[in-house]
């Protein structure tokens, strides 16, 4: 069957950086594609044959994924000027030049390469697992979850820690203690889990400090640009109710 699928030539512009105290620099390239190609796609054809333009075989730009199905979250970088998943990001809805540069808030390790460790630094500390010891009886039966909790909590567990809700907050930075909206998150999500409830407490004093839920400013970029679209503005209200409580029974002795 004939390919129907039209070829153009797309203009990319990408920001670039050798070392990360480097100073950034363009190139721009023009990258034969199909309309219905990704902006991965047009990074694999530059790695292929990485001659800008203006006629220069320079470097392959270093960029980062592994899925290509939206689901590891690694391709995360700024598509003109919002941050999102390079392989869902379609060429034939972006305007051109397609404009690419690494993700914001985060260390620029090579060009469009960050070093997102602060995302598992959050992770680690709001306790964002759940601890198992042992193993259930599958006769005797594990904690039950019904069907709305169960699809409520879902919504939460399809966070692939991408960081594109961090880059978009304005409280996050890399010289701001603001844990961020995806860790946050996650705490919402093992506070409800029926054996995640057991550090619920240690989760919500992690939170209460500095840094934590009162740093977010409610700005809200966070949930207009998760891919996943995860109702973060939600669980950071419930957080907040959640804190309240844990305040006032530390207040009684109770916590």
């Amino acid at each position: 069957m004939p390919n129907t699928h039209s070829m153009s030539n797309i203009h990319l512009r990408i920001r670039r950086q050798d070392r990360p105290d480097s100073r950034p620099y363009w190139h721009e390239f023009a990258v034969q594609s199909h309309d219905e190609h990704n902006v991965l796609s047009l990074l694999m054809a530059v790695r292929a044959d990485p001659v800008t333009i203006s006629g220069e075989r320079v470097e392959p730009v270093v960029w980062e994924h592994n899925c290509m199905e939206e689901v590891c979250g690694a391709c995360a970088m700024l598509i003109n000027g919002r941050p999102r998943p390079a392989c869902s990001a379609l060429v034939a809805e972006l305007r051109q030049p397609i404009v690419l540069e690494p993700l914001p808030k985060f260390p620029v390790v090579r060009d469009l390469l960050v070093d997102r460790r602060r995302i598992d630094q959050g992770l680690t500390r709001v306790k964002a697992w759940i601890r198992i010891d042992g193993v259930w009886d599958t006769h005797a039966g594990a904690p039950r979850i019904g069907p709305d909790e169960w699809a409520a909590n879902y919504l939460y567990s399809r966070c692939m820690s991408c960081g594109c809700c961090m880059a978009a907050c304005p409280q996050f930075g890399e010289n701001r203690d603001f844990l961020g909206p995806a860790p946050l998150a996650q705490v919402r999500l093992m506070n409800a889990h029926p054996t995640g409830r057991y550090d619920k407490s240690a989760r919500l004093h992690a939170i209460m400090a500095e840094g934590g839920l009162s740093d977010c400013g409610n700005a809200q970029n966070c949930v207009r640009v998760c891919p996943k679209e995860i109702p973060l503005t939600t669980a950071i209200g419930e957080l907040g109710r959640q804190t309240t409580l844990q305040a006032l029974m530390d207040l009684f002795g109770a916590g």
